[in-house]
């Protein structure tokens, strides 16, 4: 044989089999899969993978990622959708991609069990998103760094400015972070929108990193890399928990707070199994995993038992976050827009 026909007989092999992978994925699928999209720690997400599969049979295929980068997945798959479910995050993106159409209406047997604050979620999104968690806006600082730099004891908002803080506090980026947009959104419902933007270019000049991941800045600040990270005091919990020299703290201004949340992708190619893992996630079986795994939020549903290192709600002056403004597409639109033009392009 010519190597020319050698070539087309293998080109013509190759194309067979992946037709036949194909259909085999396909098979496969609809015997019992489902394609996740995680927004937690992941270790949490593999906890959660691990138990529904054990439960159920159910072969679940997770991908981990910051809240805001699955909401822009989601969005540009929205013609042929990849995944079924969202599971984690903060509410804020959940909420935009309910009102974009991307989420599908759904009604759990569970949500009789459920907080008010996690069915209030369900319904301003008209049903197409579900409160799974709870969990304050805060800061930890490494009470070594602080003490070697003479920062003296950090207890507001304001204290972040100090200049003994130069290049010394660490946040995500609110366009891929859920929990960096809910400091966007805290902090200009504290101040209002000209003050809190003053408020966030002058932080900048303190920030040493825009973090892809909400959680990140908790971790570096256990491990020394910065003095001070700003995320949701139950990720500052999980690194005191390891022994780490870090102090959290709600800050005295008070704070804003997120509602994790859940949605079924529209289009979801295994929509049963969507509606058993989200029927599943809200029981408390499943929900006491997130204590096993080091994260410390307070769950959903009303039997599920706190997490004893949760912070407790209701010690933290929370503002009375409107989640459904700052969750619309328009609103997070212009205001991620303007703190790219207004705060992260600025010179330090």
């Amino acid at each position: 044989m010519s190597l020319k026909k050698s070539f087309a007989a293998a080109s013509m092999l190759a194309g067979a089999m992946t037709a036949m992978s194909f259909m085999s994925a396909g098979a496969a699928q609809a015997q019992g899969e489902l394609v996740m999209y995680c927004a937690v720690q992941e270790e949490w997400c593999r906890a959660m993978t691990t138990a529904f599969e054990r439960e159920t049979g159910i072969k679940v295929s997770m991908t981990r990622k910051s809240s805001g980068e699955i909401y822009a997945q989601v969005k540009a798959e929205a013609a042929n959708p990849r995944a079924d479910i969202w599971w984690g995050g903060t509410g804020d993106p959940h909420m935009q991609a309910a009102e974009e159409g991307l989420t599908e209406a759904y009604k759990s047997p569970k949500m009789s069990e459920l907080q008010d604050w996690a069915v209030r979620q369900w319904e301003q999104s008209k049903q197409r998103t579900v409160g799974i968690y709870s969990g304050a806006l805060g800061f930890g600082y490494n009470t070594d760094l602080a003490q070697s730099k003479k920062t003296g004891d950090l207890k507001c908002w304001a204290d972040l400015l100090k200049p003994e803080l130069k290049d010394e506090v660490q946040v995500a980026d609110p366009n891929s972070s859920g929990t960096a947009y809910t400091l966007l959104a805290t902090i200009i419902q504290i101040m209002g929108e000209d003050k809190g933007f003053e408020y966030l270019k002058a932080l900048h000049k303190n920030v040493n990193q825009y973090t892809k991941s909400g959680a990140a800045p908790a971790k570096a600040t256990a491990l020394g890399e910065t003095t001070v990270g700003i995320a949701f005091m139950h990720d500052v919990v999980t690194m005191v928990v390891d022994k780490a020299p870090v102090k959290v703290v709600a800050p005295c201004e008070g704070t804003g707070y997120e509602i994790g949340s859940m949605s079924i992708i529209k289009g979801a190619k295994n929509l049963d199994n969507a509606k058993k893992f989200y029927d599943w996630a809200l029981t408390p079986d499943a929900q006491k995993l997130g204590a096993a795994a080091k994260s410390y939020q307070v769950p959903s549903n009303k039997n599920t038992p706190v997490p004893p290192q949760a912070p407790k709600l209701s010690d933290v002056k929370l503002i009375n976050f409107d989640f459904a403004k700052y969750g619309s597409s328009e609103e997070r639109k212009r205001l991620l827009s303007k703190w790219d033009n207004e705060v992260k392009n600025l010179p330090k």
